[in-house]
């Protein structure tokens, strides 16, 4: 994975870190549930985020193989 990739891959991941700790203090706090829309766009994003990590490593895979 290039240099640049992976730092789209890592600030992805913080991000989605972040939203997850909100909702998780916003559920502890005060029993506030996030929208599902909220959820759904999360996990839009997680999706991506897997799709993208395992297309890298089926390419770096079949490089390997070669």
């Amino acid at each position: 994975m290039s240099q640049t990739k992976r730092e789209n891959v890592i600030s992805h991941i913080r991000y989605l870190r972040q939203e997850l700790r909100e909702i998780h203090l916003g559920i502890k706090k005060d029993d506030l549930f996030p929208e599902p829309s909220e959820l759904r766009g999360l996990m839009a994003q997680m999706e991506a985020l897997l799709e993208l990590i395992e297309r890298n490593t089926k390419i770096q895979s079949n490089s390997e193989a070669a």
